[in-house]
């Protein structure tokens, strides 16, 4: 158990715990003190902070994003609140962790996390039928859109392999034991690690020539643990799946065609992105926050020469990295498992720092259960942007969806949302049930759950909860 610290802002995202005798995962919310002071710092109200400058600004939400996502990324196992369970979640008995390969070759084309370190990944081989599928899985954590808080985010793992575990386990669909993920459990699976703040679609153009140490190269990170991959046995591949978490979703979503593109002809390949349907949406002060922090993010680091020419040529290049305006284009099949109430997508579109002076929204930002009937109409109309969003994909025959009313975020790849006998439903059929239904056109699959509170099957996370 310990601590992760930044010179330019102490923060304790959290500690990975792992009891050999009990088998046990458990996320340890050190962070929890440092939540609250930075909703403090984001709050004039809540403390009687000084006026911050903008480089203040900048630091406390890289910091508040880190921590949401290391919230995110791995669920509070003593605090999981559903109106079905509040268990322990377990790994089963026979639980291993996969090694980080760092990618040497990445040195000769320049390929480097933001801080200059190898990138990497993790593999583990295929077996039986399923020895030439595979299933690439894109890590999330956010986004730097400054050179502030991509001078913080390179020193976490996040921006460095030098901070990366060098184990992980394999859970939900990256699994290999077909209990926990039935249809893809014997495939070859990969774990792409982030580290360059741009959903693997930074150029280097644009890295700064004043003496400034950032590696904006995420473009160039996929290409070459694309190389990589393709001369493992990727290029043969039968079958293939690129799916992501979060920011990793988005890059999925950027990256779908060109993934297709690199595969045989007569392999089926399709995509699923995993709560990476950010909206293009005002929050409740009728702010654009979040499609300006996306035209920072797109200036800062090149992201235009990743996104589809035909969008860029038509409105800002900002606009086309929201998810709605890249399913217009993209002619791979396509997979969106998203909660309506995104708890990341409520806390930085709809109510981020901020943009709450008085306090009405702390606590339903935080817990949906803790929302009165007003705010809770806001959220259902957060939801119907959601849904119209995703129109085009209702209407693609080719398309699928898992659009559960959950307060959750990423759902693939942690087996209590994937696939368990706890898992969230929607007319009786889990994620992994839904996402096979469709890969294998069993069956049309478009799962668009009934508003919030309907669904008891869910898991709603609850971060006003001491850890």
């Amino acid at each position: 158990m310990g601590l992760l610290c930044f010179p330019l802002v102490s923060l304790v995202i959290h500690s990975f715990c792992y009891n050999k005798d009990k088998q046990t995962k458990y996320l340890t919310l050190h962070c929890n003190l440092f939540f609250w002071s930075f909703e403090a710092m984001a709050n004039p109200r809540l403390r009687g902070w000084r006026k911050w400058a903008k480089k203040d600004w900048a630091i406390a939400a890289v910091g508040f994003t880190i921590i949401l996502f290391a919230l995110t990324l791995l669920f509070d196992s003593r605090n999981p609140t559903s109106s079905s369970s509040s268990s322990t979640f377990n790994l089963p008995s026979n639980h291993h962790l996969i090694p980080l390969t760092l990618l040497h070759r990445a040195k000769a084309t320049g390929a480097f996390c933001l801080d200059g370190s190898l990138p990497g990944y993790h593999f583990q081989k295929g077996f039986g039928s399923g020895s030439n599928n595979w299933l690439l899985h894109i890590e999330g954590g956010g986004w730097c859109n400054s050179i502030e808080t991509c001078e913080i985010r390179k020193r976490t793992a996040l921006g460095s392999s030098k901070y990366m575990d060098p184990l992980i386990p394999f859970d939900g669909i990256l699994s290999h034991q077909s209990s926990q993920n039935p249809d893809f459990y014997n495939w070859n699976i990969v774990k792409m690690r982030y580290c360059d703040g741009a959903s693997l679609a930074g150029h280097p153009e644009s890295e700064f020539k004043n003496g400034t140490k950032l590696f904006l190269r995420g473009q160039l990170i996929w290409e070459a643990i694309m190389s990589e991959l393709l001369s493992l046995g990727l290029s043969k591949a039968k079958q293939a799946l690129l799916t992501g978490c979060s920011a990793g979703g988005l890059a999925t979503l950027i990256h779908c065609d060109d993934f297709r593109a690199h595969l045989p002809k007569d392999a089926t390949v399709k995509c699923l992105a995993d709560a990476g349907f950010f909206l293009d949406e005002p929050d409740i002060l009728g702010n654009r926050t979040m499609s300006n922090f996306y035209h920072d993010v797109v200036q800062l680091q090149g992201v235009a020469k990743s996104l589809h020419k035909e969008c860029i040529t038509e409105m800002e290049p900002s606009k086309c990295i929201f998810p709605q305006q890249i399913i217009e284009n993209i002619r791979t099949p396509l997979f969106i498992v998203n909660p309506a109430y995104d708890f990341w997508q409520i806390q930085h579109i709809l109510v981020p720092a901020g943009s709450d002076p008085d306090g009405y929204w702390r606590r339903c930002r935080l817990s949906i259960q803790k929302c009165d009937s007003t705010q809770i109409e806001n959220l259902q109309g957060f939801r119907s942007s959601l849904l119209k969003a995703l129109s085009k994909l209702q209407h693609d025959k080719e398309g699928g969806m898992f659009i559960n009313s959950c307060f959750v975020h990423c759902q693939t790849w942690m087996a209590e949302t994937w696939h368990s006998s706890n898992s969230p439903r929607i007319n009786n059929k889990t994620i992994a049930e839904s996402v096979g239904d469709w890969y294998f056109n069993r069956k049309v699959t478009k799962e668009i759950d009934c508003p919030y509170p309907c669904n008891p099957t869910c898991y709603h996370m609850d971060f006003t909860q001491p850890s």
